[in-house]
């Protein structure tokens, strides 16, 4: 059990928390350590949409940066919530079920990067709790505002808090701002079929997220899977780069804002299927796998234009 003590659990307390701030520094090299993990130039190793994010001839210095790269600045937040004043449950039935980022300035491709957190939702679900946690990322030199994470963690067998009949539920936004869009019944603007590689998870895994579940069978096991699972950010990543490739045009600059929740796990060599459904500034996304013809993410992306080429 995660706890701080035996303080009685306060909602006010929760949600008025202030996590210390801290520092995330990356090179170049964890950069294009990223790409690959996300499955850029899988397919083809000179691909002109995607060499970019892990070779440019003017040097490192100059290689792009895929927006999704911004969700690793959240890495570690979920073992920061143990210090939540009250808050008791076992990590080991935490789950990851939303990831939410904004994306203000093109992220460089090198720098030091401070991390401010807060709590900006927190609802009973009974059995479990769901916290929703913000992250504002900062350029340390200039100060800038680079991007924002919000996630929704579940801590199963955390909830039934209330003090009232009603179940306690504070959020920061609208709830339509979260809300999962409906998948659209005709067909989809465009499909991308991609192979995961058997070692993903392992590779991905070298971008910070150890989490043994991605990598040692054991545990795998323990939590119900006949093997290692691939980390859910990396198949958020798959998804933002078909969008970027497909219907961006390589352009991973046009991404405004991207939204996913996490619906069922995914192995390692597997195939990811993502279709995507246009609508004006909004691609609205599915992920399945193909070899078990289930649904594993949904979401959307908002982009700041379109292609002049769609």
């Amino acid at each position: 059990m995660a706890s701080t003590g035996s303080s009685e659990f306060d909602p006010q307390k929760i949600i008025t928390y202030k996590f210390p701030e801290s520092t995330y520094t990356y090179s170049e090299r964890d950069v294009a350590l990223y790409a690959l993990g996300v499955g850029a130039c899988s397919k083809d190793a000179v691909d002109d949409k995607e060499l970019k994010f892990v070779y440019h001839p003017d040097g490192q210095q100059s290689i792009q940066v895929l927006p999704t790269f911004a969700a690793l600045f959240s890495i570690g937040f979920s073992e920061a919530i143990a210090e939540l004043p009250g808050l008791q449950y076992d990590p080991r039935l935490l789950l990851h079920g939303q990831q939410y980022i904004e994306i203000y300035k093109p992220l460089p491709s090198s720098g030091s990067i401070i991390n401010r957190a807060s709590i900006a939702g927190l609802h009973d679900k009974g059995k479990a709790t769901v916290l929703e946690v913000e992250i504002r990322s900062y350029e340390k030199v200039s100060g800038d505002l680079l991007c924002m994470n919000r996630m929704a963690i579940f801590l199963r067998g955390a909830g039934g808090f209330s003090k009232s009949s009603n179940p306690y539920s504070y959020s920061k936004y609208p709830a339509n701002q979260t809300a999962a869009p409906k998948i659209p019944k005709g067909q989809p603007f465009v499909v991308f079929e991609e192979y995961l590689q058997p070692p993903q998870a392992l590779l991905y895994r070298l971008s910070g997220d150890y989490n043994p579940l991605h990598s040692d069978p054991m545990i795998a096991e323990v939590a119900g899977f006949s093997r290692p699972i691939l980390h859910g950010l990396c198949t958020l990543g798959f998804a933002v780069r078909a969008i970027i490739k497909c219907i961006c045009k390589g352009d991973p600059n046009m991404i405004k804002n991207i939204s996913g929740r996490f619906l069922l796990h995914v192995y390692p060599g597997e195939t990811l299927i993502t279709e995507m459904w246009l609508e004006g500034l909004r691609v609205i996304y599915q992920v399945k796998v193909k070899e078990r013809k289930r649904a594993v993410l949904s979401g959307f992306v908002d982009l700041h234009r379109l292609s002049s080429s769609l």
